[in-house]
């Protein structure tokens, strides 16, 4: 089928057919004679080679539009950002006048692994933390349902606020349950699940955009005494992706069609979006449902948008629409054509995705040229130090929490106690092993593989490494080049068993690749049984294991394909424990090799070298080479170097990436908001 467009024409309002996409079609762009499809036909080149000027703003009064919060159901990097950045940039902007507010769903039920509900007034989130919340409003909206008929839902307002942070959750229950369907894919968790009601993740957040749109909207036309219009928003990833779209073509197009008046379309899409991109192999693509969800963001208007989304030109065919991916809905798509900024989440992952394919993907070409018009920068994410370096109080909930350990407190000028500590998570791993009733009541929800008691190390813990990976386990991290690089290294530890690491390895996700671990574990026991006795598998999360086995841990794992910032390696550092790293994205930016931590001499891309010299690349070939050469470094720093190790921890641990430090990212951020510009 053939999409030309109508200006003019009197037919030109409906939904698009099902399946449209499914059969073979082009979009013809004709030259527009009406002035409200022109903007629309060059949205797409003004803002990605913006020369507009940014608006001039008193007060800054910024959404953050997450799926995800730190505070109330966190799976990722893009969590945190979530809550840390509005938490600090209001610490430190407050005085001014200057806020960052938080747009989140409103999550209720249980994954198994993840409960929040909402008890009269109080909401407990995800993540163990609750807050005390008021209905301030309720907004309605069409969105279309399992037959491709659009329906009116509500989407109830909540209000709280925690921590200097105003939250407003976004509540409806057919989209926003985490209660999982049966057939529920395994990695799919915390508000990622496929729900009860058959919802998955992209339709989710697609809903999700059109409600922030919609209370927009409802805002503009009719001011409300608990939420004020934003003049900022923060599209926190692909999950808000949609949101471009709509405010800068869905009233342009209200507008032609006679349903909103030019000076309410002005104000909704001239508020700067400014799209945080994570990691850019999750966009929120949907090929099957790319009908019902065009037609749910865009109604009976949906055939006059696409037909004028027109992308600017680059040299990708796939992208010459601006809401589709060759013929897929993307749902990052919209902001990363339509956005007034794109950020992403480290400076050298800027330069990775703006250059080689395998990062930018479909989205290159056009990042390429927002960079050099400068409408795209990257900012490193910062954290909360005080809260990941070695804690006190922490410390002594852990132990509570634990009941039979004694970990101790340390900082920098005093790591004698982590050498303490590491005997006290050999204390932990070995009663794990041989209490299943303890086992249980500790972390019930963690899947472990045949622990084996180990107690008898404890007496020599300082000779022997301890080594970690509690990332997520997604192939992005890259768990299949530890595999490799452990068994690699096996051999070279039969003439010195005693020597060989503890290796602790694991976190929440797909289970396909804990089971590679397990088998991991059974190949190195057919090797060498007490080998495999020092390697430690297990499948879930809880943050007082994480957290205890990185106060023990020498080195931590983190062989990833492509991290845009990470913030495991920065709050591995935090506590002295020296990352073992792949040399992509914000891994260089945060790691300086040989100081405070280690990177691979060479980063491979498609076959391509896109990290290193020429010369450490032939050498090399491959990532798999380069990071088992990067670990057998490591530790040989650490049997022939203790010297070293140790001043290499103490700068591991001064580093600071905090949000507020001086120069850090929140006065980043302050300075973008205000100009536009870096």
């Amino acid at each position: 089928m053939t999409l030309v467009s109508q200006a003019g024409s009197n037919n030109i309002f409906g939904l698009l057919p099902t399946d449209f996409n499914r059969k073979k079609f082009s979009i013809v762009y004709s030259v527009p004679r009406n002035e409200l499809l022109y903007q629309m036909q060059n949205m797409a080149r003004r803002q990605c080679m913006s020369n507009k000027l940014w608006p001039h703003f008193d007060k800054i009064n910024a959404w953050m539009i997450s799926a995800e919060t730190a505070t109330f159901m966190k799976c990722g990097g893009l969590g945190m950002v979530a809550s840390e950045l509005p938490e600090n940039f209001n610490r430190v902007f407050n005085k001014d006048n200057h806020q960052i507010s938080i747009l989140t769903p409103m999550y209720l039920g249980n994954t198994g692994k993840k409960t929040a509900k909402l008890d009269n007034n109080i909401y407990s989130g995800a993540e163990g933390k609750s807050i005390e919340v008021k209905k301030i409003k309720k907004i309605k909206f069409n969105f279309a349902g399992k037959q491709n008929k659009l329906k009116e839902y509500d989407v109830e307002i909540y209000q709280g606020t925690l921590n200097g942070v105003t939250y407003y959750f976004l509540y409806n229950l057919h989209f926003f349950s985490i209660n999982p369907a049966h057939n529920n894919p395994s990695g799919q968790t915390a508000c990622y699940v496929l729900n009860e009601f058959g919802i998955d993740e992209v339709e989710k957040f697609a809903f999700f955009s059109k409600a922030v749109y919609s209370l927009l909207e409802d805002l503009t036309i009719k001011e409300d005494k608990n939420i004020q219009l934003p003049n900022i928003l923060l599209a926190n990833d692909w999950h808000s992706g949609a949101l471009a779209g709509l405010t800068k073509y869905y009233t342009l197009a209200k507008v032609y069609a006679g349903r909103m008046l030019k000076d309410t379309a002005d104000k909704i899409k001239d508020i700067p979006i400014i799209h945080i991109a994570h990691h850019m192999g999750y966009q929120g693509w949907d090929y099957k449902n790319t009908t019902r969800i065009l037609n749910s963001l865009y109604e009976d208007l949906t055939p006059l948008v696409l037909k004028n989304a027109k992308a600017m030109k680059n040299s990708n065919p796939r992208t010459g629409n601006t809401l589709l991916v060759g013929d897929t809905y993307n749902q990052a798509s919209a902001n990363m054509h339509l956005a007034d900024r794109i950020i992403t989440v480290s400076k050298n992952y800027m330069e990775e995705v703006a250059t080689e394919k395998n990062f930018g993907f479909d989205f290159r070409d056009i990042l390429k040229i927002r960079k050099n018009y400068r409408t795209f920068f990257g900012i490193v994410n910062g954290y909360e130090k005080r809260l990941i370096s070695p804690n006190a109080t922490k410390i002594k909930e852990i132990n509570d929490f634990f009941k039979i350990t004694n970990f101790r407190f340390y900082d920098e000028n005093n790591l004698n106690e982590k050498q303490h500590n590491k005997r006290e998570c050999i204390k932990l791993l070995s009663r794990l092993a041989t209490d299943e009733e303890y086992k249980k009541q500790v972390i019930p929800l963690v899947d472990l593989y045949k622990f084996d008691d180990i107690s008898s190390l404890a007496e020599n813990a300082d000779q022997i490494p301890v080594i970690c990976m509690t990332s997520r386990m997604v192939e992005q991290k890259g768990y299949d080049m530890a595999i490799n690089a452990i068994l690699n290294i096996i051999d070279k530890y039969k003439n010195s068993p005693h020597n060989f690491p503890i290796f602790i390895l694991g976190g929440a996700g797909n289970k396909d690749l804990y089971s590679d671990l397990m088998t991991l574990k059974d190949t190195a026991k057919q090797i060498f049984r007490d080998f495999a006795k020092r390697i430690f598998v297990f499948r879930g999360y809880k943050d007082e294991f994480a957290y205890s086995v990185q106060l023990a841990a020498d080195f931590y794992m983190m062989p990833s394909y492509f991290e845009p910032c990470g913030l495991t390696q920065m709050e591995a550092m935090a506590k002295g424990t020296l990352p073992i790293a792949t040399s992509t994205g914000g891994l260089v930016d945060t790691i300086h090799d040989g100081l405070d931590g280690f990177r691979t001499e060479a980063f491979f891309a498609g076959g391509e070298r896109v990290y290193g010299s020429n010369l450490m690349a032939q050498k090399l070939k491959n990532n798999f080479n380069a990071y088992e050469d990067v670990l057998a470094k490591a530790l040989r720093h650490f049997y022939a170097a203790p010297d070293v190790m140790l001043k290499m921890q103490q700068n591991a641990m001064g580093d600071d990436f905090s949000w507020s430090s001086q120069g850090g990212s929140v006065y980043k951020y302050h300075k973008l908001f205000l100009t536009g510009a870096l």
